[in-house]
């Protein structure tokens, strides 16, 4: 482990994804911590866990960023002491709407309802509700309901008392405090890597990771053959169902 991102979602975690890759960083984010990391995190966030899951679930990667991981960069740090610590932050304002924008996109999105109804959809909706409760105390029901508990207030709650508690804590020696709107001279100064000869990245912009999903991700590979296959099954049915109609009208 090399870098802990500690910056809440929504504070530029796609971004600063995209610019470490770009660095050659191996980058584990909220997909990456479900597709691989499932069920120890489902331990983690609802009977606690150890430093050495931390170890053993992160050993041979360069990077944690995005829910669940920023919650405990303090005991990832624990387990990977030579790490250093991004503190992403922004205007507060700015955060809270852009976060509300975000859920609300994910809670309405066609993509993501349709989703819910393979096991695997279903699976990283059981998770995506577990994290939001570890995140702001909130408990959410995924896909079934268009209205959320969360609201400004409790947003700008968590958000406050995570950065706060982060700066406040964090090793200052290991320590970046970071706005991704100034590039990449920080970035690079802070990790010692020479600035790449191309524009920062800008990524999810506005949710827009919903419309445009990495297709080439092991989730969302499985997604679309579990989506297939349930889809088949469905028309499948509604033949047999419509063939069950016909025979009994014509006394078959």
């Amino acid at each position: 482990m090399k870098v802990i991102v500690a910056g809440f979602s929504k504070t530029g975690t796609k971004t600063l994804a995209a610019a470490l890759r770009e660095l050659d960083y191996e980058v584990y984010d909220f997909m990456d911590h479900f597709w691989y990391h499932e069920k120890e995190w489902k331990k983690i966030l609802s009977k606690g866990g150890s430093i050495d899951d931390f170890k053993q679930m992160y050993q041979d990667i360069d990077v944690v960023t995005d829910g669940p991981s920023y919650l405990f960069w303090e005991e990832i740090h624990k387990a990977f002491p030579e790490a250093k610590i991004i503190l992403m932050v922004r205007d507060e304002k700015a955060w809270c709407q852009s976060a509300l924008r975000q859920y609300r996109r994910i809670r309405t999105h066609p993509g993501f309802i349709i989703s819910c109804f393979t096991p695997i959809g279903w699976k990283m909706s059981r998770f995506l509700q577990m994290t939001i409760m570890a995140m702001h105390g909130v408990l959410e029901s995924y896909p079934f309901t268009f209205n959320s508990h969360l609201n400004e207030m409790v947003l700008r709650k968590s958000y406050r008392q995570h950065t706060q508690y982060c700066l406040q804590n964090a090793p200052k020696d290991k320590l970046l405090v970071y706005n991704v709107e100034t590039g990449w001279e920080p970035l690079c100064s802070f990790l010692g890597k020479d600035i790449p000869d191309k524009p920062f990245p800008h990524e999810n912009k506005k949710g827009e990771i919903m419309d445009d999903p990495d297709l080439t991700h092991p989730f969302t590979i499985r997604l679309q053959r579990e989506f297939f296959i349930m889809s088949c099954i469905l028309l499948g049915l509604s033949a047999f169902g419509l063939y069950k109609i016909a025979a009994v009208k014509n006394g078959l």
